[in-house]
Parts: C-alpha cells; sequence; structure tokens
C-alpha cells in the first residue's frame, strides 16, 4: 500500500491529478484550471511533486503485477529534452507490442545500454532474440552481457523489424510534447515512469482483478 498521510489532499485528489498528467497531453497550468473546475485548488507546483514523488511509487507496485512478455525484443533508445538537452530513453517492446522496459540516461553508450539490458533482463528473464538497428552502443551492450553471463542470445540489426518500438515511441512522445522540456533529470525520470506505466496499463500488462477499466487499474495500485 501506498502512504498518503501527511498531505493536505485527499488520496483520491492526489491520484486522479497524477493520473491525468500522465495519462493526456497536458501542462501542469491546464491540469490546475480542470481541477479548480472540480473544487481543488492546488498549485501546478504541488502538482509537480505529486508526480515526482508518486509515480515512481504507483510503477513499483505496477512490476509486482506486471505480466510477462515475449521472448523477442525490438529495442532502440528515443530522445528527451532536460534543461535544454538532449537526454536518452531507452525502450524495448517485444514481438506482440508489450513493453519490456524503459530507461532514461545521461548518455548513449555502451554502459547506459548495458544498465538497460540488466534492468530488462532483471524483470523479464533473458530473451532468446533482441532486434536493434545499427547502433554500435546496443550491440557493444548486448555482447558484454553474453560474455558475463554465458547468454545466448541472437542480435538482429533490421530497420523493418524495429519499426514496432519506433511507432511505441509516439504513445510517449505524444503526451510528453506539452511538458515543453522538463527542468531537472529527477522530475523528467519520475515524469517518464508515469507515462510508461499509463501507457503500459492501456495495454493491458497488469495483472487485475475482473474487468477493470485502465483508469481503475491504476488507480488499485495505490491500494
Amino acid at each position: 500500500m501506498i502512504e498518503f498521510k501527511g498531505s493536505h489532499f485527499e488520496r483520491e485528489v492526489i491520484l486522479w491529478g497524477v493520473r491525468w498528467y500522465v495519462a493526456y497531453p497536458i501542462s501542469y497550468r491546464q491540469l490546475e484550471e480542470m481541477l479548480e473546475e472540480r473544487g481543488v485548488d492546488v498549485d501546478h507546483s504541488t502538482l509537480n511533486r505529486w508526480v515526482v514523488k508518486y509515480a515512481p511509487l504507483l510503477d513499483r507496485q505496477f512490476r509486482a503485477r506486471k505480466r510477462q512478455v515475449g521472448s523477442s525484443w525490438r529495442l532502440d533508445e528515443t530522445y528527451v529534452k532536460v534543461k535544454g538537452s538532449w537526454k536518452y530513453l531507452y525502450r524495448a517492446v517485444d514481438k506482440a507490442g508489450a513493453t519490456v522496459d524503459f530507461l532514461l540516461t545521461a548518455k548513449r553508450d555502451r554502459k547506459a545500454a548495458l544498465r538497460f539490458l540488466r534492468r530488462a533482463i532483471g524483470q523479464h528473464g533473458v530473451p532468446e532474440k533482441i532486434t536493434i538497428d545499427k547502433s554500435g552502443a546496443n550491440t557493444a551492450a548486448i555482447e558484454s552481457y553474453k560474455a558475463e553471463h554465458g547468454a545466448d542470445i541472437e542480435i538482429r540489426q533490421n530497420k523493418y523489424l524495429n519499426n514496432l518500438v519506433e511507432q511505441d515511441h509516439r504513445a510517449i512522445k505524444r503526451v510528453a510534447r506539452p511538458m515543453l522540456g522538463f527542468k531537472s533529470f529527477r522530475s523528467a525520470s519520475a515524469t517518464i515512469v508515469g507515462v510508461e506505466l499509463m501507457h503500459m496499463i492501456r495495454k493491458g500488462q497488469l495483472h487485475a482483478r475482473g474487468k477493470l477499466r485502465p483508469a481503475q487499474q491504476f488507480y488499485s495500485l495505490a491500494a
């Protein structure tokens, strides 16, 4: 259970604010207006603090109930602007389009790609195949992991097959675009966690009891 003690606002209001922000392409000031129309007077800076605090906690609960993914992955990275500079969002999906994992990094190199790979494998186990583009960093990371662990992973370099993950990037960037760049790496990382979380819930990747709508599944993570 996620703890909400000490807040001046009710649990339901906090969860509304967090979910709406990570689910839809809106700014904090727009969200502030939306909540004001519902009788909730909350500053946009407070909304930011809610997202940064609670999105990672909700994601932790989600990972404990996340469905397993397939053994054939598509791995790629896209870009996120933080304090005026581009940072790198590593992402992978399986061949059915389910999100394997994601990680925001400051650099795009072998170490960053290897850190992402270890994180993804730690959650889902070693895949049979990983499809990438012609990125030397991704190739080096997979080869490093194979050498370290004696893993048998087939590496495929195929731009056409990797279109699946590139298309999936768009759903994340569509929500992040109105955020107009992040002011800190911590804020960017926590917010991306929330956006990815809602995206995975919409894909049906949460083990949920009964037939709950995506919003209900999101709120159930705090129960």
